[in-house]
C-alpha cells in the first residue's frame, strides 16, 4: 500500500504540467530534516525546458528557503517548549557569527541543522531568512549550470547503467 502511494505520488510530481509546483514541493520538503534531494529534480526540469532555467531556480531557492524558514521555527517552538540544553561548539559558533551562518544552509548534512539551531538560538529571523535564500540560490544557479555542462551522451550513458542495473 506504502509503495503505491508513492509510486502515485512520484507520477504526479513527475507530471511535465506541475514542473515548477514539483520543483517547489522537492525543494521544500528537501529543506527539512527529511533526508531528500533537491537537485536532481531542479535539474530535470532546467533540462527539459532550457528556457525554464531561472523560473526553476527561483522556484527552487524559494521552496528550499521556505523549508529553512520552517526548520528555524521548529527549532525557535523547540527551545521554548524544551529545557535548556547544554551549549556546543555549534552553539557558540553560531551566536558568534549570528545570521551569516545560514550561508552554509545549503551543505548537505549540516544545513538543515544550522537552520534549526538558528532558530533555537533566536537569532534575527529576517537577516537568518535572506542569508539562507542567499546561499540556496547560489548553490542552484552553480550546480544546475554546472550539470547542464555535461554532454548529452553521458547522461544516455548513465541512463542506460542504471536501466541495466535495475532491470
Amino acid at each position: 500500500m506504502i509503495e503505491t502511494a508513492i509510486v502515485w505520488l512520484l507520477k504526479i510530481l513527475a507530471a511535465p504540467a506541475v514542473g515548477l509546483t514539483s520543483v517547489f514541493i522537492v525543494s521544500f520538503v528537501s529543506a527539512t530534516l527529511l533526508p531528500l534531494g533537491s537537485e536532481p529534480a531542479v535539474f530535470a526540469v532546467v533540462k527539459a525546458n532550457p528556457a525554464m532555467f531561472w523560473p526553476v531556480i527561483l522556484v527552487g531557492t524559494l521552496g528550499n528557503t521556505l523549508g529553512g524558514a520552517f526548520d528555524y521555527v521548529l527549532g525557535h517552538r523547540a527551545k521554548t517548549t524544551f529545557a535548556k540544553e547544554r551549549k556546543t561548539r555549534w552553539f557558540h559558533w553560531l551566536e558568534r557569527f549570528g545570521p551569516k551562518t545560514m550561508l552554509l544552509s545549503w551543505v548537505p548534512g549540516i544545513g538543515d541543522p544550522l537552520c534549526t539551531l538558528a532558530g533555537w538560538l533566536h537569532l534575527p529571523f529576517w537577516p537568518s531568512i535572506t542569508y539562507m535564500a542567499i546561499g540556496k540560490f547560489a548553490r542552484y544557479v552553480t550546480m544546475t549550470a554546472a550539470l547542464l555542462y555535461v554532454p548529452d551522451g553521458i547522461w544516455q550513458s548513465i541512463g542506460q547503467f542504471l536501466s541495466q542495473a535495475t532491470g
